[in-house]
């Protein structure tokens, strides 16, 4: 009869969906397909995945969320309608509460721009919490002690470093280099060293399978297919772990930096702190072969993957509905 809390990890790659009192419900890519002639849409989530680069041209897969923000209102508006309907939270009398999780850096015209997606796709209030805060208490941390909490949150579409202590953010970083991106540099590394095209779909298989970023630590090889820009006809040719940790040298250089640059910031104190509890790794970025092991050497300092790093900022939304009055209390973005 009434509506249930409800907590979205509104990420650029997947949404993920926490209803309280029943965990997370739904898992499923960002992806909204669409009929450019109509503007009506076709599919959402993993249908709609399955489609990108392999549509006819009035057919559009599109993705509404670009480095961790709504780069198209109207279609994100659509997905979440979508989401919401199917996992059926509204009441007959109410609407659900929910709670959004966005970037440490967005500005005020984009945490509006997701309010009112959010409110037009059926939320009663909508609250925004900071991304990497979310995903600390999702992975277990206790930030509400007087003491110094370290995330490393690599998304999709942002990373976000942030230290924590007494239950709030004392510095942070938020940069557009993620998982995506890790897509891209390989998807152009292998058009330059082989002049073979290849989609994000296969370049985001070949970083699951034969990546890494650490040197040394990951010795396989994949056979891919793309087209060749030379004859323009298909072509196979064997991609090694090597290649893919010289690919993702630079962008992974970046996040490294983000980390230094938050670290450097921390006040003596927490930074003592860090260095007993570590540093804690969430988002699908984190799944990376050899992401713990470059930041641990590069930060000199203990690195720990969070137990389920995709699931960490939904978790946390969990956690956080559970204490909504209190969030209510506090603060009404």
């Amino acid at each position: 009869m009434f509506s249930r809390d409800i907590g979205i990890d509104l990420g650029t790659a997947n949404v993920l969906i926490h209803v309280k009192g029943k965990g997370i419900v739904l898992d499923e890519p960002s992806v909204v397909a669409m009929d450019r002639t109509t503007g009506r849409v076709l599919e959402v989530g993993e249908a709609a995945r399955k489609m990108v680069g392999r549509t006819p041209g009035n057919i559009e897969a599109i993705r509404p969320l670009k480095d961790g923000v709504i780069a198209d209102f109207d279609v994100t508006e659509a997905m979440l309608k979508h989401f919401i309907n199917k996992i059926n939270v509204r009441g007959y009398f109410s609407k659900p509460r929910m709670l959004i999780c966005c970037p440490t850096n967005i500005t005020k015209v984009e945490q509006k721009a997701i309010k009112e997606a959010a409110e037009k796709s059926g939320g009663k209030k909508v609250y925004l919490e900071e991304e990497p805060k979310v995903a600390a208490i999702g992975a277990g941390m206790d930030i509400f002690q007087p003491s110094g909490n370290m995330v490393v949150d690599i998304g999709g579409g942002t990373t976000d470093v942030a230290v924590l202590s007494m239950g709030d953010i004392v510095t942070a970083q938020s940069i557009k280099m993620a998982g995506d991106k890790f897509d891209i540099e390989i998807l152009n590394f292998v058009k330059r060293k082989y002049k073979l095209l290849i989609g994000e779909r296969t370049a985001e298989d070949i970083k699951v399978h034969v990546g890494t970023v650490f040197k040394g630590s990951r010795e396989e090889s994949i056979d891919i297919r793309g087209r060749d820009m030379v004859t323009g006809l298909p072509r196979t040719i064997t991609i090694h772990s090597a290649e893919i940790e010289e690919a993702l040298r630079e962008p992974v250089g970046m996040i490294v930096q983000a980390a230094k640059t938050v670290l450097e910031q921390t006040p003596p104190e927490l930074s003592a702190d860090i260095i007993d509890r570590g540093v804690i790794l969430t988002g699908g970025g984190a799944l990376v072969h050899g992401m713990d092991q470059l930041l641990a050497e590069e930060l000199k300092v203990p690195v720990l993957l969070a137990e389920e790093p995709l699931n960490c900022v939904a978790k946390g939304t969990g956690i956080m509905l559970e204490n909504i009055d209190k969030i209510e209390k506090r603060k009404i973005i």
